[in-house]
């Protein structure tokens, strides 16, 4: 298995929802023609047992950094064009199914965006620390 190379769960894709004030400026009733259209969306993937999970996230929360974690600082920042908003979690054949199931997102056109990442099958570093071990097995079976 070659270390560059990405291994992913061919089938299983995020689509990360960013942006958490999309909806700001829209009137009641264009706000609740999205959100009719949004749940709409989620019920014909989800029907079309593709959908395998979904959540909002608040727009608050922590971000860890440093040895163990020890430094804490509020974030995501709510006010950031990058907060991730929620995500949905779905099962297609190829990443080009997953971004078109992405471009029908609802809030595309109010600022939103969607980013479409193959979940792997294992985190790369595990897999280089896999390779190291094997390849220093293979070298001490030679020795």
């Amino acid at each position: 298995m070659n270390s560059n190379s990405p291994v992913h769960n061919e089938s299983q894709y995020l689509l990360l929802f960013r942006g958490t004030h999309w909806d700001k400026g829209l009137a009641p009733e264009e706000l609740q023609r999205v959100m009719s259209e949004w749940m709409a969306w989620f019920d014909r993937i989800s029907a079309s047992g593709k959908m395998v999970g979904a959540n909002p996230l608040h727009p608050e929360g922590r971000i860890l950094t440093g040895k163990k974690g020890r430094q804490i600082a509020d974030g995501p920042f709510a006010e950031s064009k990058e907060t991730i908003a929620g995500y949905f979690l779905i099962s297609v054949d190829t990443l080009e199914e997953a971004v078109a199931l992405g471009q029908q997102c609802p809030a595309l056109e109010y600022g939103m965006q969607v980013e479409v990442r193959p979940v792997a099958a294992a985190c790369p570093p595990s897999i280089v620390a896999k390779e190291y071990a094997e390849a220093a097995a293979a070298a001490a079976a030679g020795a």
